[in-house]
């Protein structure tokens, strides 16, 4: 199975709580914002990503696109670009560059398999990481539970 997109939120309250405080959220690069808040990143060519459907993965593939939050005078700010997801022998990642410099990768989630639907797409959970506390700007602790992720 290939993938054409992820389609992911980050997290509803993440993104509530920085619009509630006069914040913006903005997206370039190629990600979309839909009707509902969540992102849309297109697959960059060249991944190798295959989930069985006992949720065993193997390979890895990027995604386009950026998403910026950008709250409270930049006091705020967090930067999630060029997102990817890796199979590893500790599971599936979720990958992000590693800012502000964005001069490596880190990993900002562990992501799980909940279902595949009939349209071969495949909702992911995702749980963050300690990278990922420091780069969606410090405010959920480790394990906590982020949005699902959306592959097709």
């Amino acid at each position: 199975m290939s993938f054409n997109k992820l389609t992911w939120g980050v997290k509803a309250s993440f993104r509530g709580y920085v619009e509630a405080a006069g914040g913006s959220i903005t997206v370039s690069d190629g990600a979309v914002r839909t009707e509902d808040g969540a992102f849309i990143f297109s697959a960059a060519s060249g991944g190798d990503l295959t989930i069985a459907p006992d949720g065993k993965a193997t390979g890895a593939m990027r995604f386009q696109g950026t998403v910026t939050f950008d709250a409270h005078g930049g006091m705020l700010k967090s930067t999630l670009t060029e997102l990817g997801l890796e199979a590893g022998d500790e599971g599936l990642v979720l990958t992000a560059l590693e800012g502000p410099m964005n001069t490596g990768r880190c990993a900002i989630a562990e992501v799980y398999p909940i279902e595949v639907d009939a349209e071969d797409a495949i909702t992911l959970g995702a749980k963050i990481t300690i990278d990922g506390m420091y780069q969606i700007a410090d405010n959920y602790p480790p394990g906590t539970e982020l949005d699902p992720l959306r592959l097709n």
